[in-house]
């Protein structure tokens, strides 16, 4: 008799994770091989996905590192096209990877406009497209994006990153309508904040930190653990009807 637990595991799944290298993909990455998949890495920095590898290999999953630029526009088939040569399939695509500017609007510049685009947004869609493609021939499928507090509003000095995550928020309901039909569920997973190499300077400043925490319902900020039970569920059968959704770990922030 099977039981609801068993919807969880992941074993024989192969995830494709983005922003692997550090942070919260790092933790992400980790929890779906917790859970039992084996993890191809993509990030720019080799030597950073290699500590991640060492991480997953010692939980007993295999951990494929895929050093990439994925704001290459080639480099999103060659990505997929890897995984599936090299570990068989792809099971669940999560898009962790971004980017962050912090600058008044008056101060932005195309250059920034591009650059966070290409990151957090284009680059999100053509990934997502190549995979879909792959999941597509199997009838089955799991994409998770990373959305943001900022998907969903205002703050000062982050415009442009706004409006990218944003459009991964818009994405994300869009590419679940359109690939339902294929049995490939598409949610994403919203942060609230988190101490990270993105939001680091911004915990510096004593008063925009006092802010922060006085916004936030459960009286702390994130951590990598705490994205670990969402991501797993997301990508595992024990989400097969849920799809175009977003799930807020945020501590609280938006409903307040």
């Amino acid at each position: 008799m099977k039981i609801v637990l068993d919807k969880f595991k992941l074993k024989g799944n192969v995830a494709l994770v983005t922003g692997a290298s550090r942070g919260l993909g790092r933790g992400m990455a980790l929890g779906l091989a917790e859970a039992g998949a084996d993890v191809a890495l993509v990030a720019r920095t080799k030597s950073s996905l290699e500590e991640t590898a060492s991480m997953i290999e010692k939980l007993g999953s295999k951990a494929l590192v895929l050093q990439s630029d994925l704001s290459q526009s080639n480099e999103a088939e060659r990505v997929v096209s890897d995984t599936v040569t090299q570990l068989g399939q792809i099971d669940i695509l999560l898009n962790a990877a971004g980017t962050q500017v912090r600058k008044p609007i008056f101060e932005m510049t195309e250059q920034d406009y591009d650059y966070l685009m290409n990151v957090n947004l284009k680059a999100l869609y053509f990934l997502s497209q190549s995979a879909a493609k792959e999941m597509v021939k199997r009838r089955k499928g799991k994409i998770i994006n990373i959305t943001s507090l900022a998907s969903f509003i205002g703050l000062s000095n982050i415009s442009i990153y706004g409006a990218s995550k944003g459009g991964v928020a818009s994405l994300t309901r869009q590419f679940a309508v359109e690939l339902a039909k294929h049995n490939i569920q598409v949610n994403g997973i919203g942060p609230g904040y988190f101490i990270t190499e993105l939001t680091a300077d911004l915990f510096k400043d004593p008063e925009r930190s006092k802010w922060v925490l006085g916004k936030i319902p459960i009286g702390r900020t994130g951590e990598a653990e705490d994205l670990k039970g969402a991501v797993v569920f997301l990508a595992s059968a024990a989400s097969d009807y849920i799809t175009g959704q977003i799930i807020n770990v945020d501590g609280g922030w938006l409903a307040a």
